[in-house]
């Protein structure tokens, strides 16, 4: 008889720890979903705020040349990165280098650092990871003093 409870509370034991565990997985894959759901529809709206932007004629170019920015770097080089180093490809603005947490796998037109590279000086860093911006901004300062700046707030001012 104590051998049957005792399987039984075993069972209820492991049966309960097991809940737990697949509820505390669940809720992080949650918690998970939704921080990359954010994060996918801020870049979304900003870059729809980008064709806007175009299709009022208007372009980054003219926004950093009225600014003095002649020479920048840009810190996320995903899709929004190399899309600011299309459009300003050919303008008086010069992209020296772009600034990514994942330098070595990228593949770009520019040369690509990490936040620890020693990183040349420009007039101004344009953020292209907008759900990061304020810790990107301040260790950027650390390392560079310019303008550090948001794609999202240009896109918006101009």
């Amino acid at each position: 008889m104590k051998k049957i409870i005792f399987s039984i509370l075993s069972a209820l034991t492991g049966a309960a720890i097991g809940a737990g565990t697949v509820g505390k997985v669940t809720a992080e894959s949650i918690k998970n979903s939704k921080a990359m759901s954010d994060k996918h529809l801020a870049l979304f709206l900003m870059m729809n705020q980008w064709v806007k932007v175009k299709q009022e004629g208007k372009n980054l170019a003219e926004y950093f040349k009225e600014n003095g920015y002649k020479m920048i770097a840009i810190y996320g080089m995903s899709y929004a990165g190399e899309t600011l180093v299309d459009e300003l490809r050919g303008t008086e603005v010069k992209v020296v280098y772009g600034i990514d947490k994942n330098a070595d796998t990228i593949y770009s037109d520019i040369d690509v650092f990490s936040m620890e590279d020693d990183l040349a000086k420009v007039d101004a860093v344009v953020v292209t990871a907008i759900t990061f911006f304020d810790e990107i901004e301040e260790n950027l300062s650390e390392k560079l003093d310019c303008p550090i700046l948001s794609l999202e707030d240009i896109l918006y001012e101009i």
